[in-house]
């Protein structure tokens, strides 16, 4: 028996629907439509509980990747020992001028495409550009914030560390469920809880800027194998997407998952170190040609370029405290000494860079 095509279209004895605005289109008469329309879906019933009950992010299975890949995760734990002492004896503003490049290399895996340079100036002067470029800025000075200053996701119980990190109420939706997945994996190494982390808050997380507050939470925990939260000294953070993003892009098994956490991790912590290897011999190549002069504006301009990927004359003198005429004198100086670079060839509003 040949079935009859199921009509679609709304018979006209049916009641109008009470939500609907007068502001709502019409809908199209299937007549006048210039394509066959798909039929309509079944009604689909709530998913069931999956029949063998494990949780989502299963500790087991996590356990067993772990274990799969011991010998990278030894081996980036290694590297980032080696950054997490180089920061150590370089100081804390290094931190933050990594971390202001792993935002920017985030940004364009999110869709915001924010250079180094103007992440660094908003943040530096926290000036913009328009409404929404400032949104996609503020999320990412967010991120720079919270990764220099090494604050713990897991501090005194997930809840409470997860409600502090990402400034909401321990209530808010989603932490509850992340504190959820995560309390079973205290067994587990933090660089493999970072994984779970940030696989897990990129599903239950809502709102523009999950995306970021994720990374931002796996990058943080990461950086608990140096133990470097409770002295807030050395590596505050795991670099994560400074060599490319195969990290955040990983998906799949628990297994595959973890494997390209590991392998984008220690990329990064390579391209971090090499950053920190061309700062510190600019470091000490400006600290010797500026030994004849007095004062503190020098030093305080040097910490600054090393802090900050590029620099202006009104951002100098907020950070340094010193006068407009002695930040402009001292670096007009370091420019002729060949130290910094001013890059907008402009005779006002100028920024500098140290020449590394």
């Amino acid at each position: 028996m040949t079935s009859q095509p199921h009509n679609k279209s709304r018979p006209l004895s049916d009641p109008p629907d009470p939500a609907a605005s007068i502001f709502d289109p019409a809908a199209p008469d299937d007549s006048d439509l210039w394509f066959l329309p798909e039929p309509e879906p079944e009604p689909q019933a709530a998913p069931l509980p999956r029949a063998d009950q494990r949780p989502l992010f299963d500790p087991a299975d996590w356990a067993r990747a772990q274990a799969s890949l011991s010998a990278e995760l030894a081996a980036l734990a290694l590297r980032f020992g080696i950054l997490h002492e180089r920061l150590r004896r370089i100081g804390q503003g290094a931190n933050e001028r990594l971390a202001i490049r792993e935002l920017s290399e985030l940004s364009w895996w999110t869709g915001e495409r924010i250079g180094v340079e103007r992440l660094g100036l908003w943040l530096g002067q926290r000036s913009g550009g328009g409404l929404d470029e400032s949104l996609a800025l503020a999320q990412a000075g967010w991120a720079v914030r919270r990764l220099s200053m090494g604050l713990a996701p897991d501090a005194e119980g997930w809840r409470l560390g997860l409600a502090r990190f990402l400034g909401h109420g321990a209530a808010s939706h989603g932490i509850e469920e992340l504190a959820e997945v995560m309390e079973p994996t205290g067994f587990l190494h933090p660089v493999t809880q970072a994984a779970i982390l940030f696989h897990a808050w990129r599903m239950i997380g809502q709102g523009p800027a999950t995306e970021t507050e994720a990374f931002a939470l796996a990058a943080c925990h990461g950086a608990r194998m140096a133990g470097a939260m409770p002295q807030r000294m050395g590596a505050l953070f795991l670099p994560l997407v400074g060599a490319g993003v195969t990290a955040v892009r990983a998906s799949g098994s628990a297994l595959d998952r973890l494997s390209g956490w590991i392998s984008g991790a220690e990329q990064a912590v390579f391209a971090a170190l090499f950053q920190l290897e061309r700062l510190e011999i600019w470091q000490a190549k400006a600290a010797g040609a500026l030994a004849d002069l007095s004062g503190r504006t020098p030093a305080a301009l040097l910490d600054l370029l090393a802090r900050w990927p590029m620099v202006t004359a009104p951002m100098a003198e907020a950070q340094t405290k010193a006068s407009r005429a002695s930040v402009q004198r001292n670096l007009d100086l370091m420019q002729r000494r060949g130290l910094i670079r001013e890059i907008t060839g402009q005779g006002r509003y100028r920024v500098w860079v140290a020449a590394m």
